[in-house]
């Protein structure tokens, strides 16, 4: 048995040393470089730690919803991101104020095309901006430019939805990369995923949006905008409550809200928790169940009650 030890243990030392001399410089060279790895390891910053870093994919993204027809949440991810390619945009960075240094802020809109579709709702908003002591007709002395590209309806299913709108934006000679321009957009993407792809790159404008994704929004650029419906009145009734000196300012609603209660997907869960703060008296939220075709397969005892009370 020693005898046998003592033969493998030659073995070994003599393949470790022919090793040694014929493949010796690769062998010092891999000592070498493991060692100066070794040393760098432990000169890096404390933010390189692998276990701060994000993984590749996290396990939602693997994985898909069951039907192959839709696109997993991986490349809703990526949809939704390859709209904002200046992801990093701040006003700072992306906006060039020497526009507005001449003039003061003053806004200039997009002549209309004769054959191009607008909505009842954003010709409101075209209309507000003319209408307003900002607008010039002159985008030389502009420091702001909205489209009159309708964008407010980014649903592919939509009659509204304008398509190529990338080619016609950069046929504009204002257009800049979107340095200096508003976007407004209530609807995004195609139910039931609605992802943010607008169908066009933004480039470097400012976007003013309704449902914004967090990941997509970018603080102190873009603007978070409340969803409203077509027949929301262009100019305003009654005179105000905010009054000199009146913080908070009085009012008779704090917060309201009517529209859909999702029963399922995306937007149910944030519906249903913020029934729970109506009071009927300064906090009032009407919903409605009835939203798709077979919303009555998933209704709940709530449904009819609320129904009577969004149709008062």
């Amino acid at each position: 048995m020693q005898t046998r030890k003592k033969y493998i243990f030659l073995t070994f030392l003599a393949s470790w040393l022919l090793l040694f001399f014929f493949g010796g410089d690769q062998l010092r060279r891999f000592a070498f470089f493991s060692g100066r790895k070794a040393e760098a390891r432990r000169n890096w910053p404390h933010w390189t730690d692998r276990s701060l870093l994000k993984s590749f994919a996290v396990p939602e993204e693997l994985q898909s919803d069951g039907d192959p027809s839709l696109p997993s949440p991986r490349e809703r991810r990526a949809a939704r991101l390859s709209v904002y390619k200046n992801s990093r945009c701040r006003m700072e960075t992306c906006f060039d104020f020497s526009r507005c240094e001449k003039n003061g802020f003053k806004v200039f809109t997009y002549p209309r095309e004769r054959d191009q579709p607008l909505s009842e709702s954003y010709s409101k908003i075209l209309s507000s901006i003319e209408r307003s002591r900002y607008y010039t007709p002159n985008p030389e002395e502009a420091c702001l430019f909205i489209l009159s590209i309708d964008t407010l309806d980014r649903d592919h299913l939509s009659g509204q939805y304008v398509r190529n709108v990338d080619e016609k934006i950069r046929g504009f000679p204002l257009w800049n990369g979107g340095r200096n321009h508003l976007i407004f957009n209530l609807y995004s993407g195609t139910w039931p995923n609605y992802t943010e792809d607008l169908g066009f790159d933004i480039g470097q404008a400012i976007l003013a949006k309704a449902s914004f994704y967090t990941e997509n929004f970018r603080p102190g650029f873009d603007i978070s905008i409340p969803l409203f419906s077509k027949d929301h009145p262009q100019r305003g009734g009654e005179r105000g409550w905010l009054s000199q000196d009146s913080i908070p300012p009085k009012k008779k609603y704090l917060l309201v809200f009517k529209g859909k209660r999702y029963l399922t997907g995306i937007g149910s869960g944030t519906r249903n928790a913020l029934h729970h703060i109506h009071n009927g008296k300064d906090i009032v939220s009407l919903t409605t169940c009835k939203h798709g075709k077979d919303w009555e397969k998933h209704k709940d005892t709530r449904c009819d009650k609320d129904n009577v009370d969004y149709e008062k």
